[in-house]
């Protein structure tokens, strides 16, 4: 025997639910690692009100976050829905709760909660004191429910749900919220579980065609279901003071891909029909208007033809005329033309003589104007060669005065010079007449005296003649002086 497929189906959708149906709490070994957490260790918000009660905290600010050293422990805890913090140190501590979240606070001998609502924080003491924290978001529910409409057949309903908590005072009291991955997770499912046994209840009293081509009886009959649920009949306190606010079906899908395409084929059929008979009118329509075209556009063709070849004619003798016209002008401009040649021809010739005497005139005025250039540049050159001699021949004659002015002065020093100072001259000049003579190779000695009573002319010419012999006896054999 062939396996029940829908039947395997639902058994493992049952086991499923079960196991989303129990709540993940923290074991009592991790527990006991949450409480010797460092300072800045937190805890979830979502953990039952004792794991909170015996949980430690910071001086400072502790939030709700799995530490390393419970990870270390062997515990499994993500990061919470709601972000609360802790402040504060031992019994004297503050909750501080977001303004999104429900929160209910309890203490130990008070039969009634100290604080309950949305985004109220209190002070905490962990020997007395519990609570909870709850998201105030709105939750939205998927639903893909199997089912079984009235003709035996599966279907899959599609759609979704969104329920917010109206009364958290009751809310807390009836429903499960200390998952500690996710709070509303056991919410959502019972939820769900409810929302898909409605919609199977419906569609197992609706046929397939119903179920594909309507969908609001299954959206009023859920609605009516899980509003009486989590609202309570005639808002009485039999609810769980949830608020259901939209309920809403995305699609419905045939399971049988067989069944799928016989409902199809019928509309399909019915569509081809009418696709083949308008495919044939229009086809006749066409062919009928093709013809009547075919007709119209060979009596155009005619008519055009017609037309076509009168025109021809006449632009052809259009064409002579015009031909035989612009002959008759052209040989009239020719001649014309030929008249403005000669007579341009003339005027030119007589132009070009009158230009070659003007040109020979200017020429001969140039020739002119060239020679007494000539002229003037050979006078020019004369008389800078004229003016250059004279500068130089006065030159000369400076040059020649000046020589015999300092020729002139010489002299004059030379007869103003007496003889004091000329022998005072000859002493300085002793040492470098010495130096220039050659050196002697015997000692000789030489007197030069004058007698106290001659004059001044004969001592100076005793003195020079002494000299002239004492240069020739250097220069000589020796001689004896008397």
């Amino acid at each position: 025997m062939s396996e029940n497929d829908y039947m395997q189906q639902v058994m493992a959708n049952q086991q499923r639910v079960e196991v989303d149906l129990k709540a993940k709490r923290a074991s009592p070994a991790n527990r006991m690692a949450m409480q010797h957490v460092a300072p800045r260790a937190a805890y979830p918000a979502q953990m039952p009100a004792e794991a909170l009660a015996r949980g430690g905290g910071d001086e400072d600010t502790g939030r709700f976050r799995a530490s390393a050293s419970v990870a270390r422990a062997g515990a499994e805890i993500n990061t919470p829905a709601v972000d609360v913090r802790i402040t504060g140190w031992g019994r004297w501590r503050t909750v501080i709760v977001p303004p999104n979240a429900h929160v209910v606070h309890t203490r130990r001998g008070h039969a009634d909660p100290l604080h309950i609502g949305l985004g109220v924080s209190f002070s905490y003491n962990p020997t007395k004191d519990s609570f909870l924290v709850v998201p105030g978001t709105m939750q939205t529910i998927m639903i893909n429910a199997y089912c079984i409409c009235k003709e035996l057949q599966g279907l899959l309903v599609q759609g979704y749900v969104q329920w917010i908590i109206a009364d958290f005072a009751t809310a807390y009291k009836k429903l499960d919220f200390t998952d500690v991955e996710d709070p509303m997770r056991v919410v959502n499912v019972q939820l769900r579980e409810q929302a898909e046994a409605a919609i199977k209840d419906k569609v197992a009293t609706m046929g397939i065609d119903e179920v594909l081509s309507d969908k609001q009886p299954i959206i009023e009959e859920l609605t009516a279901r899980l509003r009486s649920v989590a609202e309570g009949e005639g808002k009485s306190d039999t609810g769980l003071g949830l608020r259901i606010v939209t309920v809403q079906i995305k699609e419905a899908v045939v399971s049988s891909k067989r069944v799928w395409e016989n409902l199809q084929k019928p509309f399909r059929a019915e569509r081809a029909r009418v696709a083949r008979l308008a495919e044939l009118e229009a086809e006749t329509v066409i062919a009928a208007r093709e013809r009547v075209t075919e007709r119209d556009r060979e009596t155009a063709q005619i008519e055009t033809d017609a037309g076509i070849a009168k025109l021809r004619a006449e632009a052809e003798a259009r064409t002579y005329d015009r031909d035989s016209v612009e002959t008759a002008r052209r040989v009239q401009r020719e001649q014309e033309t030929a008249r403005d040649q000669a007579r341009l021809h003339h005027e030119t010739a007589v132009q070009a003589a009158e230009l070659e005497k003007v040109r020979i005139a200017h020429e001969a005025e140039l020739a002119q104007v060239r020679a007494r250039e000539a002229a003037a540049a050979a006078r020019l050159e004369a008389e800078t060669k004229i003016a250059v001699d004279d500068l130089r021949r006065a030159a000369a004659n400076r040059q020649t005065e000046a020589e015999l002015k300092f020729l002139e002065a010489r002299q004059r020093v030379a007869n103003e010079t007496s003889q004091t100072n000329l022998s005072a001259r000859l002493i300085e000049a002793l040492p470098a007449i010495a130096e220039k003579l050659p050196k002697p190779s015997e000692l000789r000695s030489i007197s030069i005296g004058h007698g106290a009573g001659g004059h001044d002319g004969q001592a100076l010419t005793s003195l020079v003649a002494q000299l002239l012999a004492l240069v020739d006896g250097f220069r000589g054999e020796p001689k004896k002086l008397g």
